[in-house]
């Protein structure tokens, strides 16, 4: 027998365990089951998984659970991300904090900061294999891949190597994202942005007015641009120069007329600092217009600046615009000016667009092998989702991607940082000339010195979909080329493409896009894989998780946190799961708080419960559950079982297809709807009178199997308790299949029928207020169903405590009595004797009278616009849930009365 309450704590590692030692989550390379791959986005290795991280755990364990159930082979590769500038920073923070080292680099050089990032993260990972472990994810800890370890090293350099060959790397002076603090380039996805109050200058220039929030950049200024169809400067000519008045002293401009000037914006014409706006370098590489460097890589001004050189920028700005209205040259400040300001993520301050040389990815250069066509980057990138070779669920965001692709730059895909994939190439002075040499190894000779720089992090997390498939041993022979390595991997050759990549729709852009370029370039010569693959097929994007308040979960924040595995400890992992998965929708962010984890736990209580009810009830009757193997003759079924396991097949039919379809929320609800309710509720309340353990167990499994992805702790403990004698564990277990014998539309609706009546006598009790012992007087008419009800007057008088019922084909005049209507039954429940009308109807009316003064307090006092435009949101918000709920109120109490009248 099952204990009285199900214990996750002593549960769910024990038999995590059992899944592990049992290999139940090793796929066979050599089977001739069709495969279905996952790759795990991995986790940075900086110590901790977040809600974020758990979320796509859950949801990956649903995809790979009931693609494993339905006899595929299932392989979820796990693995780790070495996160370049993130774990860099932050083990330099804790040198600084622990070791009271000022400049770690400085002190310790580049071998030996390296060897104690590395033991960092080796601990770091332990930790994140744990917690993995403890959201119950099924992956194949035998395939488990790290993005810094030598076989995917070797990976990194063959596909940079190969690129550089193609002349799709190259070096050179481009502008990029610096960071002054870190210093080093980072990438895009590793800005977050500010919204800030700024003064916004409006300056004299010449004949023109121009406005920036940003004068301190603005030494350099040279050309004046506007938008050629802009009327307002149509007597100024593209080229035409003048002298103008500036910061220290006269300067000679040129007028550019381009279109990607706003003339909506400010003045409709400004002037352009080439080496520190994006907008602005492109601009001035069109024209072939000179660019010069204003702000120094340490974040202070250039000798440009004359006398404000060596400031900070924030010191340097009061000083400039004083200057300049000393001159005359300023027009006006807007000082709440609202603007978003590109920080740091890592290092927390400014970026600051710098043009610096860098190793960069041409995705413009039609080199690119494709289907036996020869394309760029950016256009594989646009094709394979333009084709439907790959689908992005919710679609609304390929217009995202598109926009992103549409306007995707040259990737920078150097970093000045010590910790990553060090970039395979060498230097050497000889003879006066400079040597130098790309390769997956080192140059024979002396004299030669690697470029310090390395790779984006997501030059390697871009490879992750087939680069975690490559075959290990293989990659430590140098003799093999690229594509030798993957065309003697099995688990490539099996496993690629990838069926399904989930992730969060923050990311589309830097990851997604990413895998996709890396891949579709790599495997489009190779006509062994039909001249290109793509990483994946589907794209399932996950939106952000938020508090109660609709506040992003954030680390800087920690009231609005959710810590993962603090959740699991007090409600399970099965709990955490379901709140994660009911209720989110591919793309929306939703919101995740203690209550609502709590109310999965209490689901996961009631399934619990009916197991031991259905467990005790074998018990009772002396029959051993394992030995229950088939379902008796129909003839031997009442109208509830026929009924259910009519539901039952429905219910298969819904899940199996909502899964295939990743409508994982809808699934979820589905699921819990059918066993709080359906099964619970009414099957098991109407078995109690006549227990068929047949039906109850083959139900109960069946619902287990259905339940296995979504709470897959609980069900395997359970299944113990429930399985067939020849069964093993339940996550080898094959996906229900629907019974076409068991079918029964009509036995379904009856009972529903009989729901329904049972329903509405519990309604009017309670709207009558009738005390829930008190035995009642019910009359049913019903011409259809009388003949039904009147089989099932039992179930009626024991579910909805009735002591008189009448049950008739055709309706009566009946006095005292209240009613509801419904598709083909009346149903009318007798007053007499239960309650005082016209105490009632007084009590009522009174009732009534106080709410209807209250709701009059709360609208004055939300029309009143001193309270609603001072009173703090929440607290507004409260008082519209007040009148809300107070006005229902009312409409419940006038309906009675008019009952009652």
């Amino acid at each position: 027998m099952l204990p009285k309450t199900y214990d996750p704590k002593t549960a769910e590692d024990r038999i995590y365990r059992m899944w592990e030692e049992s290999c139940a989550f090793v796929a066979d390379v050599k089977s001739a089951k069709e495969p279905f791959t996952i790759s795990l986005p991995p986790p940075n290795a900086t110590g901790q998984l977040h809600v974020g991280n758990a979320m796509m755990i859950a949801l990956e364990d649903v995809f790979i659970r009931f693609q494993r159930m339905r006899g595929k082979e299932a392989l979820w590769v796990p693995g780790t991300d070495h996160a370049a500038i993130a774990t860099e920073s932050f083990v330099i923070r804790k040198l600084q904090k622990e070791q009271k080292m000022r400049d770690p680099r400085k002190e310790l050089g580049r071998e030996k900061l390296l060897k104690g990032i590395h033991a960092f993260v080796e601990n770091s990972k332990k930790t994140i294999r744990g917690q993995i472990r403890k959201m119950g994810a099924s992956c194949d800890w035998s395939r488990e891949h790290y993005t810094m370890e030598p076989a995917l090293n070797r990976i990194v350099v063959e596909v940079f190597v190969k690129m550089y060959r193609d002349g799709l790397i190259y070096r050179g002076n481009r502008i990029v994202n610096w960071d002054p603090a870190l210093q080093t380039t980072v990438s895009d996805d590793e800005i977050i942005y500010e919204e800030r109050k700024e003064p916004f200058y409006t300056f004299k220039y010449g004949p023109f007015e121009i406005s920036t929030s940003r004068p301190e950049t603005k030494f350099g200024d040279k050309y004046v641009v506007m938008h050629p169809d802009d009327m307002r400067y149509a007597k100024y000519t593209h080229g035409e120069k003048m002298t103008v008045e500036w910061i220290n002293g006269p300067v000679e401009t040129t007028v550019i007329k381009d279109k990607a000037v706003d003339p909506e914006f400010g003045t409709g014409v400004m002037t352009i600092t080439p080496w520190h706006d994006h907008a602005d370098f492109e601009i001035a590489e069109r024209h072939k217009l000179d660019k010069e460097q204003i702000i120094g890589f340490d974040g202070k001004l250039l000798p440009i600046a004359g006398e404000f050189s060596g400031l900070t920028l924030k010191d340097a700005r009061p000083k400039i615009v004083e200057k300049l209205k000393a001159k005359g040259l300023l027009v006006g400040v807007k000082e709440d000016y609202l603007h978003n300001v590109a920080l740091s993520q890592r290092g927390k301050g400014m970026i600051e667009p710098q043009i610096k040389e860098q190793w960069f990815i041409d995705v413009n250069k039609r080199v690119v092998k494709w289907k036996r066509r020869e394309l760029s980057l950016k256009e594989v990138m646009q094709e394979v989702v333009q084709t439907g070779l790959i689908k992005i669920i919710p679609n609304r965001f390929e217009k995202t991607y598109f926009h992103w692709i549409d306007n995707l730059r040259d990737w920078c895909i150097s970093r000045q940082i010590w910790w990553g994939h060090r970039i395979p190439v060498w230097y050497r002075n000889a003879a006066g000339a400079s040597d130098i040499h790309v390769g997956v190894q080192p140059p024979k000779g002396t004299a030669w010195e690697q470029d310090s720089d390395t790779l984006d992090t997501w030059f390697s997390s871009a490879l992750w979909t087939w680069s975690t498939l490559v075959d290990r041993s293989l990659a430590g022979d140098f003799d093999l080329t690229l594509e030798d390595i993957l065309l003697k991997s099995p688990d490539f050759l099996k496993f690629h493409p990838t069926d399904v990549l989930e992730t969060g729709y923050d990311i589309l852009f830097f990851w997604v896009a990413r895998m996709i370029l890396m891949t579709t370039y790599v495997t489009g010569a190779m006509p062994e894989l039909e001249y290109g693959q793509a990483p994946f097929d589907v794209v399932y994007l996950h939106g952000l998780i938020r508090d109660r308040e609709g506040r992003k979960m954030s680390k800087t924040h920690p009231e609005t946190n959710i810590d993962p595995i603090d959740v699991i400890g007090k409600y399970g992992a099965d709990a955490l799961r379901l709140a994660m998965i009911v209720g989110q929708s591919p793309g929306n962010d939703f919101r995740l708080y203690e209550e609502k984890i709590a109310g999965y736990r209490n689901f996961v209580n009631k399934l619990w419960n009916a197991s031991r009810f259905v467990l005790m009830k074998c018990e009772e009757e002396k029959k051993d559950p394992s030995k229950i193997a088939s379902l008796p003759p129909v003839n031997e079924l009442t109208l509830a079982d026929r009924a259910l396991l009519h539901a039952l097949q429905a219910l298969i039919h819904d899940v199996a297809s909502g899964l295939q379809q990743y409508r994982l929320s809808e699934v979820g609800e589905r699921l819990y709807a059918f066993v709080w309710d359906y099964f619970c509720d009414w099957y098991l309340e109407l078995s109690k009178g006549t227990v068929n353990l047949d039906v109850l167990v083959h139900a109960l499994r069946t619902i287990i199997k259905l339940l296995h992805p979504y709470c897959p702790f609980v069900t395997e403990e359970l299944w113990a308790s429930l399985k067939p004698a020849d069964a093993g564990m339940l996550i080898r277990e094959q996906w229900p299949t629907i019974t076409s014998e068991l079918q029964d539309q009509q036995s379904f609706d009856q009972l529903l029928t009989l729901i329904n009546v049972i329903t509405a006598i519990r309604k009017l009790r309670s709207e009558q207020r009738i005390a829930p012992g008190k035995q009642l007087t019910v009359t049913i008419f019903s011409k259809e169903h009388a003949q039904l009800l009147d089989s099932q007057s039992g179930h009626i008088r024991r579910l909805a405590k009735v002591g008189s019922l009448t049950i008739a084909a055709h309706p009566q005049e009946l006095k005292s009595t209240v009613a509801v209507i419904l598709a083909g039954a009346e149903v009318h429940l007798s007053l007499a004797g239960l309650i005082n009308k016209d105490a009632e109807l007084k009590k009522l009316a009174k009732e009534g009278d106080e709410l209807r003064r209250y709701i009059s307090g709360i609208e004055a006092k939300l029309r009143d616009r001193s309270f609603t435009d001072k009173a703090p949101p929440k607290v507004v918000e409260a008082e519209r849930r007040k009148l809300e709920e107070t006005s229902a109120k009312l409409k419940t109490i006038c309906e009675r009365i008019r009952s009652l009248a």
